[in-house]
């Protein structure tokens, strides 16, 4: 099971075509929404279904679960050595729960800058800088849940007091601050962002005749940078900075390939998980059919780059400073929860302070059940 877009299903089917042609075994891929992607429960996937594409803040559930199988079983140390050499940022690391590994990434992301080479002469370099754009009506930003919510974490990130994994979300001062920029650069865009993801954003920024230049922090996708994809082409860059750290603090995406625990094929899923994760595959046959490859091997590719716009290389800093969510049992009802709490409140102009109030006592009520601690 993957998600529904040409970024993730595409080169699962074409990795899956040449896993055949070299070992005989088929491999078939269902998708589901982007939205299913981000909230529904891995236990019911891994009944289902021997593969599964995952996000890393699931770990601490599918952990307590028991419904994925560790992936560092004995024999592959090597290998499993050389995938972490790979990993671009903490995209490796962020699958790992408890000294195990859960999963390996094998499609790396966080929230970066997209913007219209035909329309910008440069994506801009500072937050600064989108005030002229967004009062032009040229900016849109996806707020679709959980999307407002990461763009919370990434401001806070880049403005030297990143979100917390344990104890308070974030200080008070810090998230009134956060809450307040996103407040005044909302005021000046489309109350439609509020309904939509980072794939509407980038589908109106590519339709013929859009006037929208510029997504300052939205989950970037290669595709949009391929020529051909899209009636216009979109570029990515590094984050617009709101600090002083540079492009630091973007909350980190992508997603993890895992073997379910009650598949009868997990050898052999296995092997296919260990493969797919390769640099070679990730930098060939992964990256050409329009996936978004985990390993830097495809990232530091100079045909990957030349045919993606330089995507990779354009964003690298980006990821490579990215922040990892919080993972624990019970983070992904807050994530939900809280996302929907940040809208409420910027859409019905609740007082920041409140706001953060109530993000940190959810937060705080995700840990409350110490059992789910693990």
């Amino acid at each position: 099971m993957t998600w529904s877009h040409p970024r993730g299903y595409d080169p699962m089917v074409a990795c899956s075509r040449l896993w055949k042609e070299q070992t005989g075994v088929a491999i078939d891929w269902e998708k589901r929404s982007l939205q299913d992607f981000e909230s529904f429960p891995v236990e019911e996937l891994a009944r289902e279904y021997d593969l599964i594409v995952i996000d890393h803040p699931h770990v601490g559930q599918i952990t307590a679960e028991n419904c994925l199988a560790p992936l560092d079983v004995p024999g592959r140390e090597a290998e499993l050595r050389s995938l972490a050499t790979g990993s671009v940022g903490q995209s490796f690391p962020s699958y790992n729960w408890h000294g195990r590994q859960w999963a390996f990434p094998i499609d790396t992301a966080a929230q970066v800058c997209a913007w219209r080479p035909d329309l910008l002469e440069s994506p801009p370099a500072s937050w600064d800088h989108l005030g002229p754009l967004a009062r032009a009506g040229t900016v849109l930003l996806p707020m679709r849940p959980p999307h407002s919510l990461m763009t919370f974490y990434t401001l806070t990130g880049n403005l030297g007091r990143p979100c917390a994994v344990t104890g308070e979300l974030i200080s008070r001062e810090s998230g009134i601050r956060a809450v307040e920029m996103i407040g005044e650069i909302i005021s000046m865009i489309e109350p439609a962002c509020f309904e939509m993801d980072p794939i509407a954003v980038l589908e109106r920024m590519a339709e013929p005749g859009s006037r929208i230049a510029c997504s300052p922090l939205i989950y970037g996708y290669v595709n949009y940078a391929i020529k051909g994809f899209g009636n216009h082409l979109v570029a990515f860059a590094n984050i617009p900075a709101a600090g002083y750290g540079g492009p630091a603090g973007s909350a980190l995406g992508g997603t993890g390939i895992g073997v379910s625990a009650f598949s009868p094929n997990q050898d052999v899923a296995i092997d296919f998980a260990y493969w797919i994760a390769r640099g070679d595959i990730q930098r060939g046959p992964y990256a050409f059919a329009g996936g978004q490859p985990g390993h830097a091997d495809a990232w530091e590719d100079d045909i990957v780059n030349a045919r993606t716009t330089n995507f990779y290389a354009a964003t690298r800093d980006t990821l490579e400073l990215a922040w990892v969510r919080p993972r624990h049992n019970g983070y992904m009802g807050f994530q939900h929860a809280a996302s929907d709490r940040l809208n409420v409140g910027l859409l019905k102009r609740h007082g920041a302070s409140d706001i953060v109030d109530d993000l940190n006592r959810l937060y705080q009520q995700s840990w409350a059940d110490h059992s789910r601690r693990i």
